[in-house]
């Protein structure tokens, strides 16, 4: 069986003047380069994060550039997605269309972003703010705008350390085969070096079996963090095949499932993986496909509900992570949330 892993850490780039377009454009190309991105999609990377960069100064006045390398090799994609969170675009089809500012400039930076992008999303709406998408492939492939139409598994990922750090306490990986899917969050306690050590491991342990039982996981992780820091996780299954997710989790990770206008929590039990684990105990759950799976850390506050942004459920499940993120993260801890899709 053939196994793909996916997981992460932001570059994170907070954007307020003319001097952080270029610690963008610097960010990409240091990701790009340490991916073997060869010389054209690199410079596509470092095109996108300047043109996004500089419509954060122009038109949002500030916000964010988060950056990241996912897949691997030949197959690797350079995420990049900006974040703000004024004034928001009244009509984004027009924006992307060559010729169109509102700022006296020639028009052309966002509809280059969408033709220089492999994957292209954007959520924005007057007074909401604007999430912006950007995915480029070290290979070619044909510019992609993302519908919810989309077949097959999409997924979106933010995991950024708390502000002055440099490690993260959390971590994510997903492991996908044809038809099953297992994702992971992990928060290691507290922060710095001994968090991200204790999260780093239970993704290790994770990626040696992960389409195996949740509930034995936890207990696996429980037995290899002894001794250390400790952390909470949760891991989720999805089979396509018998349309449901097999879920097991300890500590403060928080997991839902979104159908239709229809939102379930998914259940965590008390304890703390390598220091007390009071139980492990797996739940199963029915999947319908275009459901949504949201999993994420304590560091993103859990009073968030997509309905609150009429048309986020249609987007690509990274402008979901960006939406939480930016309206729902503890600015002092650590954030993780993943998003996965599967139609």
């Amino acid at each position: 069986m053939t196994l793909r892993f996916f997981g992460g850490c932001q570059v994170r780039v907070p954007v307020s003047e003319q001097s952080d377009i270029g610690e963008c454009r610097r960010a990409a190309k240091r990701l790009a380069d340490a991916a073997n991105f060869d010389e054209t999609p690199a410079g596509r990377a470092c095109l996108v994060a300047t043109e996004l960069a500089t419509n954060l100064v122009r038109h949002a006045g500030s916000g964010e550039l988060l950056a990241q390398v996912l897949g691997d090799d030949q197959d690797a994609l350079l995420e990049i997605l900006a974040v703000d969170r004024r004034p928001g675009m009244k009509d984004v089809d027009a924006c992307l269309r060559d010729g169109y500012s509102t700022a006296g400039t020639p028009g052309n930076g966002l509809g280059a972003v969408a033709r220089m992008s492999s994957i292209f999303d954007i959520f924005s709406g007057p007074g909401q703010g604007s999430i912006v998408l950007s995915r480029i492939a070290n290979k070619q492939a044909p510019p992609t705008r993302y519908t919810p139409s989309t077949p097959g598994f999409e997924f979106g990922a933010i995991c950024a350390a708390v502000t002055g750090e440099v490690e993260c306490g959390d971590a994510w990986c997903i492991a996908r085969s044809a038809d099953e899917t297992a994702i992971l969050v992990a928060d290691g306690l507290g922060h710095r070096p001994l968090a991200a050590r204790a999260s780093g491991e239970a993704v290790k342990r994770f990626k040696q079996e992960p389409l195996g039982a949740p509930s034995m996981l936890m207990k696996n992780l429980h037995t290899a963090l002894g001794g250390g820091r400790g952390a909470a996780a949760a891991c989720a299954v999805l089979q396509l095949q018998a349309s449901k997710v097999i879920y097991a989790g300890v500590g403060n990770i928080s997991g839902h499932l979104l159908t239709g206008e229809r939102s379930r929590g998914m259940v965590s039990h008390n304890g703390t993986l390598g220091v007390q684990l009071l139980r492990s105990q797996q739940f199963e759950y029915d999947w319908k496909r275009g459901s949504r799976m949201v999993m994420h850390s304590d560091g993103i506050l859990g009073r968030w509900s997509v309905d609150s942004y009429p048309g986020l459920n249609m987007k690509h499940p990274a402008i979901i992570a960006g939406v939480l993120y930016r309206d729902f993260v503890r600015r002092r801890d650590d954030a993780t949330i993943v998003v996965g899709c599967q139609r």
